[in-house]
């Protein structure tokens, strides 16, 4: 069972999504706070997975994101927006969210989403992705990390494309005939060389350099 915890200020967004999530016969929501209490609810359940609203009045999702992060094994954060644009999204991902979605997301994807965080993979709303995509800059400081992108090896540029598309290590293995730990090998090596700090930054920057175009 992968463990969910739902964070929202809003009790109607909780309650949405634990009844969408709890329909999924692989999906437990063992809690749902605000923002006060959401700490403690994930020190207390221990969930795989937190769905975090990234915008609250009583402590914001940027802080609540950093204290979970503090913890000793932190669970996987996405980040929930109601905005295609949203300016925090950015600041979540440098500290260390693991995705991103719209909180209009098709309620049959919601499951898969989740599913895919647990695993490893990479979760971004593609209508925010876009958006995200255009705030990047576009003068010399893009044209460096495109040119790290250019700087790996054939087999780090493949595991990047899967790695964007929302793809696990185990999963990448599968594709590539490569086992997991060596995946995992050629994720640490890509992220290195990108200079970035987690897979999210790392997919949106094989979007804008064109990759995931050139493999469909």
């Amino acid at each position: 069972m992968i463990r969910v915890v739902v964070v929202d200020d809003e009790a109607l967004v909780r309650s949405g999504f634990a009844l969408i999530l709890s329909a999924a016969p692989d999906i437990d929501v063992v809690a749902t706070s605000g923002g006060l209490d959401a700490l403690a609810a994930v020190r207390e359940h221990q969930p795989d997975v937190v769905l975090l609203d990234i915008r609250m009045p009583d402590l914001d999702g940027l802080t609540v994101l950093g204290q979970i992060r503090t913890l000793d094994s932190p669970p996987v954060v996405a980040m929930l927006t109601t905005f295609d644009a949203d300016e925090y999204v950015l600041a979540a991902l440098d500290r260390g969210a693991a995705g991103f979605l719209l909180k209009d997301t098709e309620p049959e994807h919601l499951a898969q989403l989740v599913r895919t965080l647990a695993a490893g993979g990479v979760v971004m709303s593609p209508k925010a992705s876009r958006t995200l995509l255009r705030s990047l800059p576009r003068a010399s400081a893009a044209d460096e990390d495109l040119g790290r992108v250019e700087r790996l090896t054939g087999r780090e540029r493949d595991v990047l494309v899967l790695l964007a598309q929302g793809l696990s290590n185990a999963e990448i293995g599968v594709r590539l005939h490569l086992g997991t730990g060596t995946v995992k090998d050629h994720v640490s090596a890509l992220l290195t060389k990108l200079r970035v700090s987690g897979r999210v930054q790392a997919a949106l920057l094989a979007q804008r350099a064109g990759l995931l175009e050139a493999h469909r």
